[in-house]
C-alpha cells in the first residue's frame, strides 16, 4: 500500500478535496448558482441576488452595476453528506472542501475562463433550460475538453417557461457531441417545478415551497408517472455506462444485480475519464435542486488524486517530459493562473499547488525569469475577502502577495524542481481604440493604470501607434474595453478620451511567389552587402508564421541565417495592404550572395526584409478582417426583417431554427458590421430580440472595400 500524500497538517485531505468552476453561457445563472452552494455549504448565510448587485462572486463595482461577471472570483466552502434514507451516497459523513471558481459568460472575457479551466480538475457546465447549448457555450465546452475537465450538466431555470429538459439533453448530445445521461430530472417545469427524480436511487425529491430559501425537502417514494420515467432513465443510463466501464459492463452481461452503489461508483469512473457527462436539471433562483448537485460534485467529479499527473518540461531540455505526482511530499510546484491587483492587499498572483507545499517565508523559484523571491505573505481568496493563511498544499488553490516579475502562465517551483508547466493559451484581440489622457496631469497616471491592467488581462494589449504617437489599446470586444476604461476612471482616477473603435485587421496572402531582397551599398566607408532569395506561399489557416532554411551550399553563411529569419519575422508586422501584421504565411530561405568583408547581420536582415516585401506584392496580398458567429433569439414575427438586416452587414446565414414562438438565427457576420447592432436589433425588434456573438476566424476583405478604404491596387 502506498505512502499517503497528505501532509499530517492539512485541514482537508487531497481525496476529499474538488477543485470545480461553474461556467456558461452569459445569463444562464452561473453566479446565482454559485451563490445557492455557498447559501447551502453554510459559506454566506444570507441569499444575494444578481439582480439587486448583491451575489458575493460578483464584487466589482462594474459586476454590480450591469449584472454581469466580468472576472472569474474563487471560493472555498465546505460539503458534509448528509445520510437520507434510501438514497446512497459514496462519501457520506465524510466534510469536503469544495474551491469554487465562478467564471464569466461573456464572450469577452473568455480569457478568464480560459486561464480557469487550466488548473481546475472538475466543472459544472449551467445550460438555460428553454435556449439549450447557446454559442459561448460550445466555447465554454471547447476549452474544457482541451483541458480534459470533467463536467457535469446543471439544466437550470427549469422554472421558465418553455423549460424542456429533454430537449437540453438532447441538444447537449447532438450539438456537443457529449455522451450525456439524466442522474437528477426535474418533477414539472415551469410554475409547477417541486422537486427533482433521483435516476440513481429510484427515489423522488420534493422542495418545501414554504420554505422560500429551498432548505428543506422530503424524499420520497416514485408515485404516478414519476415510476416510468425514473425507471427508463435508469436502464438509458445502465446501457450507456455498461458501454464504457468494464466492472458494470460485465454485471450488466451476466445479468447480476446493480445496486445504488455499483451505479454510482461506476458513474464516478466514466465521469472522470471524461467518457460520460451526468445531467441534472433543477432552477437555482427558485432554490430546487442545488443540494443534490453539490452531493453529485462530490460523488462524481474528482479530486487531484483522481486526475492525470500534470506534466511539464525541463526549461534546459524541452524534449523531457516531467510528471508531477499530486503529494504534499513532493518537491513544490505551482502555476501562477491569474494577476489581480486588490485595493488593500496589493498585487496578487493566484496559483495551483500542483505538489509540495509552500509556506510563508519559503523561496519560490521563476523558470522564467531564472529568479528566486521569497514569499511575503499566503492568502485564501473568498472572492474580494482575504483570509491569511501559513501554508498552502497540493491541490489548493491560493494567492500570493508581493511576488514580483511574474506573468500569467508562469511556473513557481522549487529550485530542485526545475519544469515549465504549459500555460493557458489566449486568443488574439479584434477590435482597438485610440485612447488619451484628458489632462497632462493624467498622463503618468494612465501610463501606470493602462500597464497594470494589461499585466492582469492576457487578451488586453497596449501600443503606441508609430504614425501618431496615440496610445492605442486593444481587446476582445466593444464591452471588454468599455470596462477598461471604466477601471482606468474608477481605480486608477484617470480621466480618458476615447476614440472610435477600430478593427484589427491583418493580412494574408492568396498564392505563391519568389522575392528577391539585396543590400548593396560599397562606396566610401564601411560597406553592406546581402543578398536573399525567398519563396512565400499561403500556410494553414490558424497556422501562423513558418520559415524553412533551403539555402545550400553555403551561398548565405550559417552565421547570417539567423538575422535573415529575423528580417522575416519583422517583415510581419507590416504588410503590403494597409500596414496590418501579417497571418498565415510559410517562407521558403532559398538562395543568396555574401561578401567576404562587406557582409554583416544588419545587410542581411534588411535584405530579407526587402525579399518578402518583393514577394508578397506578387502573392496576392489580401486583407483579412475579423468575422464573428452571432446568434440572435427573436420573436418570429421579426424574422424576416432581422435577415434583411444581416444581409446588409454581408452576413453568411448558417442556419434557422424555431422552438414555439422563438426562432434561433444563425450567422456570421464580420466584426466592422457588428458596431452600434444592439440598437439597430432593439429598433428592428421592438426591444425583444437579443443576440450574442464571439470571434470565429479571420476571412478576406471583398476587394470593392480594399479599395474604398485603401484605394485600387
Amino acid at each position: 500500500m502506498s505512502a499517503s500524500p497528505n501532509h499530517p497538517k492539512r485541514p482537508y485531505p487531497l481525496e476529499r478535496t474538488r477543485n470545480i468552476g461553474i461556467a456558461a453561457h452569459i445569463d444562464a445563472g452561473k453566479t446565482t448558482l454559485t451563490e445557492r452552494v455557498l447559501f447551502y455549504t453554510g459559506m454566506i448565510h444570507r441569499l444575494g441576488e444578481v439582480h439587486d448587485g448583491a451575489a458575493t462572486t460578483d464584487h466589482m463595482e462594474q459586476e454590480r452595476e450591469r449584472g454581469i461577471t466580468i472576472t472569474s472570483a474563487a471560493v472555498t466552502c465546505e460539503w458534509l453528506q448528509k445520510p437520507v434514507e434510501g438514497v446512497v451516497k459514496l462519501y457520506e459523513d465524510q466534510k469536503q472542501r469544495i474551491n469554487i471558481i465562478d467564471t464569466p459568460g461573456h464572450v469577452d472575457f473568455t480569457a478568464e475562463v480560459e486561464r480557469s479551466l487550466r488548473v481546475l480538475d472538475g466543472a459544472i457546465v449551467v445550460f438555460c433550460g428553454v435556449a439549450g447549448v447557446q454559442p459561448q457555450t460550445e466555447t465554454v465546452w471547447r476549452q474544457a475538453s482541451k483541458y480534459k475537465v470533467p463536467r457535469i450538466v446543471f439544466v437550470n431555470k427549469m422554472d421558465r417557461t418553455g423549460a424542456d429538459f429533454d430537449y437540453v439533453l438532447n441538444d447537449v448530445r447532438e450539438k456537443l457531441g457529449a455522451n450525456a445521461g439524466a442522474i437528477l430530472i426535474p418533477i414539472g417545469s415551469e410554475e409547477n417545478l417541486r422537486g427533482q427524480i433521483d435516476v440513481v436511487n429510484q427515489k423522488a425529491i420534493i422542495f418545501n415551497d414554504d420554505d422560500k430559501q429551498g432548505s428543506t425537502f422530503d424524499v420520497r417514494d416514485l408515485e404516478g408517472d414519476e415510476v416510468g420515467v425514473a425507471e427508463a432513465a435508469r436502464l438509458d443510463l445502465i446501457d450507456q455506462i455498461a458501454d464504457i466501464d468494464e466492472e458494470l459492463g460485465e454485471k450488466f452481461l451476466m445479468e447480476e444485480e446493480i445496486t445504488g452503489v455499483d451505479l454510482k461508483s461506476a458513474i464516478r469512473r466514466v465521469t472522470i475519464s471524461n467518457d460520460f457527462i451526468p445531467v441534472s436539471g433543477g432552477s437555482a433562483f427558485k432554490n430546487k435542486g442545488v443540494q443534490f448537485l453539490i452531493d453529485a460534485v462530490v460523488d462524481y467529479l474528482p479530486s487531484p488524486l483522481d486526475v492525470d499527473a500534470a506534466q511539464g518540461l525541463h526549461p534546459e531540455d524541452p524534449e523531457s517530459e516531467v510528471h508531477i505526482e499530486s503529494s504534499d511530499h513532493g518537491k513544490f510546484c505551482s502555476l501562477a493562473f491569474k494577476l489581480w491587483a486588490d485595493k488593500f492587499v496589493g498585487k496578487l498572483v493566484f496559483f495551483r499547488v500542483y505538489s509540495g507545499t509552500v509556506s510563508k517565508g519559503d523561496m519560490v523559484f521563476n523558470p522564467r525569469t531564472g529568479k528566486q523571491e521569497r514569499v511575503q505573505r499566503l492568502i485564501q481568496m473568498q472572492a474580494d475577502k482575504t483570509e491569511e493563511i501559513e501554508t498552502a498544499y497540493a491541490g489548493d488553490i491560493a494567492a500570493y502577495v508581493g511576488i514580483k516579475n511574474v506573468t500569467t502562465g508562469d511556473t513557481l517551483c522549487d529550485k530542485k524542481f526545475q519544469i515549465l508547466l504549459e500555460p493557458p493559451s489566449f486568443p488574439e484581440p479584434v477590435i482597438a481604440m485610440a485612447v488619451e489622457p484628458k489632462t497632462v496631469a493624467d498622463s503618468d497616471k494612465m501610463a501606470v493604470g493602462l500597464a497594470r491592467l494589461q499585466e492582469e488581462d492576457p487578451t488586453f494589449l497596449v501600443k503606441t501607434d508609430d504614425d501618431t504617437g496615440q496610445t492605442i489599446i486593444a481587446g476582445m470586444g466593444e464591452l471588454h474595453l468599455e470596462i477598461i476604461v471604466d477601471r482606468l476612471k474608477r481605480e486608477f482616477n484617470v480621466a480618458a478620451n476615447v476614440g472610435k473603435p477600430q478593427i484589427a485587421y491583418r493580412e494574408s496572402i492568396s498564392t505563391n511567389a519568389k522575392g528577391h531582397g539585396e543590400l548593396k551599398k560599397q562606396s566610401g566607408g564601411t560597406g553592406q552587402y546581402g543578398v536573399v532569395d525567398i519563396e512565400v506561399r499561403p500556410n494553414e489557416k490558424g497556422k501562423g508564421l513558418t520559415i524553412e532554411n533551403k539555402v545550400t551550399g553555403g551561398a548565405i553563411p550559417k552565421e547570417f541565417i539567423k538575422s535573415v529569419i529575423s528580417g522575416v519575422e519583422d517583415s510581419m508586422s507590416n504588410g503590403v495592404v494597409g500596414g496590418y501584421p501579417v497571418i498565415d504565411v510559410h517562407v521558403d530561405i532559398v538562395d543568396g550572395e555574401a561578401h567576404d568583408v562587406d557582409s554583416t547581420d544588419n545587410s542581411f536582415k534588411v535584405a530579407a526584409v526587402f525579399a518578402v516585401r518583393d514577394a508578397f506584392e506578387k502573392a496576392g496580398p489580401q486583407l483579412l478582417e475579423p468575422v464573428m458567429d452571432v446568434e440572435i433569439s427573436t420573436p418570429i414575427e421579426y424574422q424576416g426583417d432581422i435577415m434583411g438586416d444581416l444581409n446588409r452587414r454581408r452576413a453568411l446565414i448558417g442556419g434557422m431554427e424555431a422552438k414555439g414562438n422563438v426562432s434561433t438565427l444563425r450567422a456570421q457576420v464580420p466584426l466592422a458590421e457588428m458596431f452600434g447592432y444592439m440598437t439597430a436589433l432593439r429598433t428592428v425588434s421592438s426591444g425583444r430580440a437579443s443576440y450574442t456573438m464571439e470571434p470565429a476566424s479571420f476571412e478576406p476583405v471583398p476587394q470593392a472595400i480594399v479599395d474604398e478604404k485603401f484605394g485600387a491596387r
